[in-house]
């Protein structure tokens, strides 16, 4: 993935995964490159009506609180297909907050119903500036509902990220997988 004159797109390396099998959390080292995209493949919770979420530390997983700005909207269709929606979502983002930033709305725990979607973080080793991400997650909520919701926002820090942690924030993540790549 190259294009003509001096300059690289470079490549998306795969660096790790992670399948969950009731597990209370998911965490992944973030090492040098200067963005990394997570994929979500059937993130299915434990407990009914669930937020997916995560967090990063600057002091390798020993505290998940670094300081978050961020947005939320959604577009919204119920599955009888009556109601819909496209609305910023107030109660998903954060302002210099210090919790886990919500990544999907109410997740169900039903056998057909699961989160799905990807994270983009970038740059988290800059000395100089925030650290920026993005992502879109498609959730089949409890109530019968698919979001699809849009993210974006940045760490307000100019520390290095060294961890990310996923989980939901009740609840196990009862089943799905992570990926994780690295992209220079």
């Amino acid at each position: 993935t190259s294009f003509t004159g001096s300059a690289s797109l470079g490549d998306m390396v795969f660096i790790s995964s992670a399948t969950a099998s009731s597990s209370a959390s998911i965490e992944f080292d973030l090492g040098s490159y200067k963005e990394y995209k997570f994929f979500f493949v059937n993130i299915h919770p434990s407990s009914d009506a669930a937020e997916f979420e995560f967090q990063c530390s600057t002091d390798n997983g020993s505290n998940y609180n670094t300081t978050i700005t961020s947005s939320h909207f959604r577009a919204v269709h119920d599955e009888a297909g009556t109601t819909t929606l496209f609305t910023y979502f107030t109660s998903g983002d954060q302002a210099q907050g210090t919790s886990f930033e919500r990544l999907s709305q109410d997740t169900g725990s039903d056998n057909d119903q699961c989160c799905v979607g990807t994270l983009q973080l970038f740059d988290p080793n800059s000395s100089v500036f925030v650290k920026h991400f993005i992502a879109n997650i498609q959730n089949i909520a409890a109530t019968n509902f698919s979001t699809n919701e849009y993210k974006a926002g940045y760490f307000n820090d100019t520390n290095d990220l060294t961890n990310i942690k996923f989980k939901f924030a009740s609840g196990n993540i009862d089943s799905g997988k992570i990926l994780m790549f690295g992209l220079n």
